[in-house]
């Protein structure tokens, strides 16, 4: 319980560290369209894609212990769907679909973190639901089933971004899974997209989890490494790596006990052995809510840091202008006081050098030098404020130091941004105050997540403790009474304390 509490107001906290100092800074300068919080308020979430057919929901109907979702060998669903848990049905009832909403619903209501997808627009909106379902499986997250992902041009073609809402989605997940099924153990043409470029931009690597479904449809074990190792081969051409990433291997139990009543039991005799891959993903899924703190501490470290780059951008580009207006206003005020000295030294010829100057040659010299400043800041300053505009913009990656990989990451991810704001304002900021949420926002960055950092080690202490206890006491219940077993203590000492 104090565990649960403790969780439940770091999250809070973390949350309203966001609400106060990175969403304000963000919205400002058009860092985001949205608050960020609205991103990370909610429920953890784990993003289901794959290509057509793949098993997606057959998956998610295993997942969740019922027929929720349609399935069938050929794409049965074009719609997005976050699956949700639906706390006002009692326990015991049968597991089924309780309320149906609509994408406009779900995008408008602040209740939940969708409001980052409106500017996919009403076509998208078409193809975008909730469903509430009363599974114990949803009682902590939130699942979201994708269309399926296709090779044709002509069924790509869906009136929405694809691409877009995948990458958004792939940014309020704490889980990914990739799902593909024997049958195209290669990539169609999204699939590749959304692994090379989508999803890689848009979360984090570890965040993303490979699945071979659909493995009872392979004809004997032999079929199942065939398979398994092509996927392995297409991955690794995708992805980029030279190390072959992890593939899950899992099926559901439903459709191998149909296969089998068919009378293909010995061939897929094979399955028994995966059982544990089965399990081992269903509890990474479950583990989803754990990671949300994790991804929440990245959340707060990611945003601050790109803020803190951002801003640092607009402080320099703001001085390097400052620096050049100076030297164009003390060249005007140099052309302005020679033309005024010349003026009067012209006055003084005509008058003789011996005579007092005449008030109104000092008038006219005086005028003159007012007016060649008036001149200099509508002609020869906007020319040299366009042409160092235009500099910067040409060689914006100088506007801050990038001398480590970690910067120039961050810096990539905000470039466009930053040229953006500038190519609006032009250096019309003001640097007081841009220097000021400079210095909030780093404090977030170097401070905060630092403190961030030390509750998540203390969480991670008590759950250490409390598995320590829970161990030692199923430890002691397995302890005879009358002594027997006393020669496994020793053993019994080690697990416990095993760190």
């Amino acid at each position: 319980m104090y565990r649960e509490n403790y969780i439940n107001s770091l999250r809070t906290e973390m949350v309203d560290l966001v609400r106060t100092y990175l969403s304000p800074v963000a919205l400002k300068y058009g860092y985001s369209d949205v608050p960020l919080e609205t991103t990370i308020k909610w429920r953890p979430m784990v993003l289901i894609l794959g290509n057509y057919s793949s098993g997606k929901s057959t998956l998610i109907n295993e997942f969740l212990g019922a027929d929720i979702q349609a399935v069938g060998q050929a794409p049965t669903d074009d719609s997005f769907t976050i699956i949700s848990f639906d706390e006002n049905v009692p326990e015991g009832d049968p597991i089924q679909t309780t309320e149906v909403r609509d994408g406009k619903f779900l995008l408008n209501d602040p209740e939940y973190p969708f409001e980052i997808l409106r500017k996919h627009g009403h076509r998208f909106a078409a193809h975008f639901r909730l469903k509430k379902v009363n599974s114990p499986f949803l009682r902590n997250l939130a699942l979201i089933d994708t269309p399926g992902m296709l090779d044709s041009i002509t069924e790509r073609d869906r009136g929405y971004n694809y691409q877009d809402v995948i990458g958004d989605l792939a940014q309020l997940a704490d889980l990914v899974l990739v799902l593909f099924d024997p049958h195209k153990a290669g990539t169609v043409r999204e699939a590749h997209t959304s692994l090379r470029e989508t999803i890689s931009a848009r979360t984090f690597e570890d965040r993303v989890l490979f699945v071979l479904n659909r493995i009872d449809e392979c004809s004997s074990l032999a079929d199942l490494l065939q398979v398994y190792g092509t996927l392995c081969w297409n991955l690794s051409q995708i992805t980029g790596r030279k190390d072959i990433p992890t593939i899950n291997l899992t099926y559901s139990l439903r459709a191998a006990t149909a296969v089998r009543t068919r009378g293909s039991e010995d061939s897929t005799s094979f399955l028994y052995h995966l059982q544990n891959q089965r399990k081992m993903l269903k509890t990474s899924v479950l583990e989803a809510p754990q990671k949300r703190l994790d991804n929440l501490a990245s959340f707060i470290e990611t945003h601050s840091e790109r803020l803190d780059h951002f801003l640092e951008a607009l402080i320099n580009y703001r001085l390097r202008l400052r620096k050049l207006r100076l030297r164009t206003w003390a060249a005007g005020l140099a052309v302005g006081a020679v033309a005024s000295v010349i003026t009067a030294f012209a006055a003084a010829n005509q008058q003789g050098l011996d005579g007092p100057l005449d008030p109104g040659v000092m008038g006219i010299a005086s005028a003159l030098f007012l007016l060649v400043l008036v001149a200099w800041k509508f002609l020869p300053l906007r020319i040299m404020e366009r042409i160092f505009h235009r500099r910067q913009m040409r060689n914006i990656n100088q506007l801050i130091p990038l001398d480590n990989q970690t910067r120039r990451d961050s810096w990539q991810a905000v470039r466009a941004l930053v040229a953006d704001f500038l190519s609006r304002k032009r250096g019309r900021f003001s640097l007081a105050e841009v220097k000021s949420e400079y210095r909030s926002i780093h404090r977030v960055w170097i401070e905060g997540t630092r403190e961030v950092r030390t509750a998540l080690n203390e969480i991670n202490d008590i759950m250490r403790d409390e598995d320590r206890e829970a161990e030692a006491d199923e430890n002691e219940e397995d302890i005879p009474e009358n002594g027997e077993g006393e020669n496994d203590q020793e053993s019994t000492f080690t697990i416990v304390t095993k760190p």
